[in-house]
């Protein structure tokens, strides 16, 4: 058994087995590094605050490849300016190597113009403001939606809801003020349905019913008749009724005196005018509150007045006046009702 192993066939074949193997591995060692470029690593240039056009001329003499992504708009730089870049300068890279650019663009990103038409003037300027644009002149113009925006201007041209214009631009806007009072009706009769819309709004009303004769819609048919009647006044923004047919107005004169009747009222000057009396207005009566009852009030009583005492020691004596005393009692003087009471005298014994 082991002298087989050692026979010089078994290795030959063994050593021609293991350089085989050698040998592929060593190749496919060499085609990777082929494949890889191991070895041949380039510095990467730095094109920091460079202008893209000459960054990306420096990238591709180096064997560079590059791709170049805007980042958000900075006044602070030039437009156009290299501001990052990735991998960093002065990393090695392979040959091929796509290196990222970020680049300052030349003005702010675009924005949509909100959609504020017909909408009240607070809440519209609001929104403008928040999607990054600012409202320069506020034009006043006669509309029946008052306060409302109508329309949005910029540089002088209308523009519609969701056009992306820059960020931080000014737009004009419209406001209503209102609709006119006491305009005068314009006159369509005889024009066609198509010309008599664009008279009725020029002259700021609306087109009501179109009423045509044959039932169609031909905006060809001539108008015949309308209501409100050409000459009467209204205000903006109120509807006028078409009648039209493809006939001439003389050729339904008969279908006019109709419609006259119906919508052209009549008013009777024949008549007295009527007489207004003025009615007296009833009064309500006015009642009086009954007298309080008179309270009496109690006579004062006559004050009475006393001189002074006079005490004396002896017998009795007659007053001045020489009136009748009784002895052992007071002495009173007479009343006498049209003289001053006297001064009495008080004897106590």
């Amino acid at each position: 058994m082991l002298k087989s192993l050692f026979n010089w066939k078994v290795l030959l074949n063994l050593v021609v087995a293991i350089g085989v193997f050698v040998g592929l591995v060593w190749l496919t060692f060499r085609w990777l590094e082929y494949h890889t470029k191991h070895g041949q690593e380039i510095p990467v240039p730095n094109v920091i605050n460079k202008s893209v056009h000459d960054a990306v001329k420096i990238l591709e003499d180096a064997g560079l490849e590059y791709s170049v992504d805007s980042a958000t708009y900075d006044p602070k730089y030039r437009p156009f300016q290299v501001l990052k870049m990735s991998p960093f300068a002065g990393s090695r890279v392979k040959d091929g190597r796509i290196i990222e650019l970020r680049v300052n663009p030349r003005t702010w990103a675009p924005v949509a113009i909100p959609d504020v038409i017909n909408k009240y003037s607070g809440l519209a300027f609001q929104r403008i403001n928040q999607v990054g644009l600012k409202v320069g002149d506020t034009i006043y113009e006669a509309s029946i939606q008052k306060d409302a925006i109508i329309r949005m201007l910029f540089k002088g041209n209308i523009v519609k809801p969701g056009t992306l214009i820059p960020r931080f631009s000014t737009v004009d806007v419209v406001v209503g003020t209102g609709p006119m009072r006491n305009i005068s009706i314009p006159n369509v009769i005889g024009l066609t349905v198509k010309e008599a819309r664009v008279v009725i709004a020029r002259s700021l009303f609306e087109v009501g019913l179109v009423e045509h004769e044959d039932g169609g819609k031909d905006e060809s048919d001539i108008v015949y008749y309308q209501d409100p009647a050409y000459g009467d006044v209204r205000d903006q923004g109120m509807q006028i009724d078409l009648w039209a047919s493809k006939k001439t107005p003389a050729e339904l004169q008969a279908k006019i005196n109709q419609l006259n009747s119906i919508y052209r009222m009549k008013v009777d000057t024949s008549l007295p005018p009527l007489q207004y009396e003025e009615v007296p207005i009833h009064q309500e009566p006015v009642y009086e509150a009954p007298p309080a009852p008179k309270r009496e009030v109690p006579k004062p009583e006559p004050v009475k007045t006393e001189t002074s005492k006079t005490v004396t020691s002896g017998p009795k004596t007659t007053p001045a006046s020489g009136n009748n005393t009784t002895s052992g009692s007071n002495n009173k003087p007479a009343a006498q009702p049209t003289e001053k009471p006297k001064v009495k005298n008080v004897v106590i014994e």
